[in-house]
């Protein structure tokens, strides 16, 4: 069959793989210049490594991306233990372990008793529909207490998820303490060398990658789907259309909504339109020093301090693959109308300089990137819950695989691994 894949991120390539591997005809459509999705990378020109636009970084249980990394003869994670801390107040303390929860000075020891139990309980735990019947507040503060979701938990809710912090299920929070590990794992050159060798790995099996190419809209009929693209960036406004007999789309579903609004009925259409996201701006600065002093992760669990996390790359990846100079992402889930997505990056900087001399005071940036990402993060609500897609919708041969079919885990890697095969044995 001839198939077609809106999105080269890594569940459109994977996906890619497995259906040429079965002897479809397989086209995928990516707006970039590069493959990748969200995880892919870029270069200056004194560094040998790509780095992500987004940070990006695997877990040692991670097995679906270990897997099929071992099935493509890319044998090049390796893995590490950073440390990762919150702040409070000013103060920075470690979260990595049990024993660090036990240090912690800002809950009384029965408060970080109580909410050991109850991570721990997570940790084992198998997922259970109660969690999607709760939310996030109000199961952590019936079983850890008030003062430990106040303490833990609150700002690192609303700093992701903004003014739905309160209305996330709590199978969020199952998934995100089930999945977690010390050890961190990276591939050697970055995500983007990852993903070219799927890439490579495609084309070779008779894939066809168009990028720079911009699905607008997408029809059926008689039993066949044609695709409208044109070139981004061209003179020319002309469209091109090609026929398929399947498609994948791993578009965010409001983007779905509006170039295959023709193909669903309005009742389908509206709950689409119900799944709400968030979007993405990441600041990466390029330093003398490190910003953050051995710490790779730092959750600002600070009212007062508008950044979600700090994530010093350099501390956990070495700066010599990046010119030697130390690379932080400065990093923000906000709505599409916030001033962040509007703002030249010059502004971004001048805005949160203040908040990250309190770090370190002596920094001075080399270098600066700007990178804004709509339809980042979506909404883990009730309609979430209620509204989110299938992978196999209503409409014959039509498929969904994005971000929402993560659900209940955050989005990653690993879990774009598992989708795109999942889809394509599922075609």
């Amino acid at each position: 069959m001839k198939i077609a894949i809106i999105g080269g991120g890594i569940t459109g390539l994977t996906s890619a793989f497995y259906l040429t591997q079965k002897g479809h005809e397989v086209t995928i459509f990516e707006r970039e210049n590069l493959c990748g999705g969200l995880a892919s990378g870029f270069l200056t020109n004194n560094w040998n490594w790509h780095l992500e636009r987004t940070y990006h970084h695997i877990f040692s249980n991670d097995n679906d991306i270990l897997q099929f990394s071992k099935k493509i003869g890319f044998d090049e994670f390796f893995f590490t233990s950073p440390q990762t801390s919150s702040l409070y107040n000013s103060r920075t303390f470690p979260v990595d372990t049990p024993q660090d929860l036990l240090n912690f000075p800002l809950l009384s020891v029965p408060e970080k008793l109580r909410a050991g139990i109850v991570i721990a309980f997570l940790k084992i735990s198998p997922f259970f529909s109660y969690y999607e019947k709760k939310t996030a507040s109000k199961f952590l503060k019936e079983t850890m207490g008030d003062q430990a979701w106040i303490i833990l938990w609150e700002e690192l809710f609303r700093k992701k998820f903004g003014k739905y912090a309160e209305k996330i299920v709590a199978s969020f929070i199952w998934a995100r303490i089930k999945k977690r590990s010390k050890n961190l794992g990276y591939p050697t050159g970055g995500f983007q060398n990852f993903i070219n060798h799927i890439v490579k790995q495609t084309i070779s099996r008779g894939a066809d990658i168009k990028n720079n190419c911009s699905v607008t809209r997408i029809d059926k009929h008689r039993g066949t789907f044609t695709i409208y693209y044109s070139e981004v960036g061209a003179i020319s406004n002309r469209f091109q259309k090609k026929e398929f007999d399947v498609v994948i789309s791993t578009l965010p579903t409001p983007i779905l909504v509006k170039i295959g609004e023709s193909l669903f009925d309005r009742g389908y259409i509206e709950r689409l339109k119900k799944i709400i996201y968030l979007s993405a701006v990441n600041l990466i600065l390029e330093t003398n020093t490190p910003i953050l002093n051995k710490v790779y992760w730092l959750s600002i669990c600070d009212k007062n301090i508008p950044i979600m996390c700090i994530v010093q790359h350099t501390n956990f990846i070495d700066k010599k693959h990046y010119g030697n100079n130390h690379i932080s992402y400065v990093a923000n889930y906000v709505e599409e109308n916030n001033w962040r997505m509007r703002a030249p990056k010059e502004e971004v900087i001048s805005k949160y300089l203040q908040y990250l001399r309190i770090l370190n005071a002596k920094f001075s940036i080399q270098n600066s990137h700007l990178f804004k990402v709509l339809y980042a993060q979506p909404i883990f609500n009730k309609e979430f819950v209620k509204n989110k897609p299938e992978i196999i919708t209503p409409v014959h041969n039509l498929y969904i695989a994005n971000l929402e079919m993560t659900y209940p885990y955050d989005r990653g890697t690993n879990f774009a691994v598992r989708l795109g095969k999942q889809v394509a044995e599922m075609v």
